[in-house]
């Protein structure tokens, strides 16, 4: 949806604006359209790799690089000077909205725990296993971690609080 209201307003890419205030620009409104309601959502690897294209696709724009012009991706992100980083901001809001639900004591929580089922109970489905919303929180550890860091407020900040996502890439030349 934010790619398609890029193609059809090419306005914003004709300027010549700082690079700093584009990254800016594309990271308040692109972005924002793009991720709205990210929390709740549970990715794939497809869904990753599509994600990435776009954050991709925005350098590219701000630069006005064609794809034709053959430019690797790195070279993209060292011109621009930033890293890869749509995914991290999806982690990050998925972490605070998660600490701000297991810090209550409400319905929500006990569905997102799989205390409450919702919808029409299927038995016997076949194919794998679908991933859950606590998944990509809880690779490393288990539940009973994230709940524990959820209610004290300076263990998850130590684990996702401002150190969490990459830094900007720094280039010497």
């Amino acid at each position: 949806m934010a790619k398609a209201a890029c193609n059809k307003k090419r306005v914003p890419f004709t300027s010549t604006l700082d690079l700093e205030l584009w990254k800016k620009l594309v990271k308040c409104y692109i972005w924002s359209v793009a991720l709205y309601g990210a929390e709740t959502w549970t990715l794939r690897a497809v869904d990753q790799k599509q994600l990435e294209s776009f954050e991709m696709w925005c350098w590219r724009m701000v630069e006005k690089i064609s794809w034709t012009d053959h430019v690797r991706n790195e070279e993209v992100l060292l011109r621009v000077k930033e890293q890869r980083n749509i995914l991290h901001e999806i982690r990050k809001r998925k972490a605070n909205w998660i600490r701000h639900i297991l810090r209550r004591n409400c319905l929500l929580q006990r569905v997102v725990e799989g205390k409450k089922k919702g919808g029409i109970e299927v038995t016997g489905s076949r194919g794998r296993k679908r991933r859950k919303l606590l998944d990509d929180l809880k690779e490393k550890r288990g539940y009973s971690h994230l709940k524990e860091e959820a209610l004290d407020g300076t263990m998850w900040r130590a684990r996702f609080g401002r150190g969490f996502g990459p830094v900007v890439r720094q280039t010497t030349k």
